[in-house]
């Protein structure tokens, strides 16, 4: 792969694709687990409510993410910002057993005051800790109506 045809994501846009992904799953999340659990979902100290909680909150998540990955190289936020999630040996779409790795790892950026995460500002290939596990990387991917000027010069 031709690393001097790829232009890294960097931590910024990263972030607001992160955002955008977390608004999305509350607004998907919130009101099923309001139906299930009532105001015990706002009030209770409790780490897993039940079932519900256990599938919407944890099970979902890396179930969409996995599948967004492997068949979109991107989840709904980076999609926003053009983003693509690609393996960084072959700049192939990620397989389900990477995109597993991918996932977990993100635990292992968060634990530690999220400085995986922060590791992106730092890393030339602006890869966070999940990336570098995982063997990843976050690129800009290029629009078609650039694509056809690069490729006749009109850049």
């Amino acid at each position: 792969m031709n690393d001097d045809t790829l232009q890294y994501a960097g931590f910024l846009p990263r972030l607001g694709a992160t955002l955008i992904d977390t608004v999305l799953l509350l607004l998907l999340t919130i009101p099923i687990m309001y139906w299930a659990y009532g105001e015990l979902y706002w009030s209770s100290d409790d780490f897993l409510l039940g079932g519900w909680d256990l599938i919407l909150n944890w099970v979902c998540p890396l179930i969409a993410s996995i599948i967004f990955w492997v068949y979109r190289s991107a989840t709904p936020g980076k999609m926003v910002f053009n983003l693509a999630v690609l393996n960084a040996k072959t700049g192939q779409p990620l397989t389900v057993s990477t995109s597993i790795i991918r996932y977990f790892s993100y635990y292992i950026s968060a634990i530690p005051l999220c400085l995986g995460f922060i590791w992106i500002i730092f890393n030339h290939k602006k890869q966070g800790w999940h990336d570098l596990i995982a063997g990843t990387i976050v690129v800009k991917q290029v629009q078609s109506k650039e694509m056809s000027q690069a490729s006749l010069g009109q850049k």
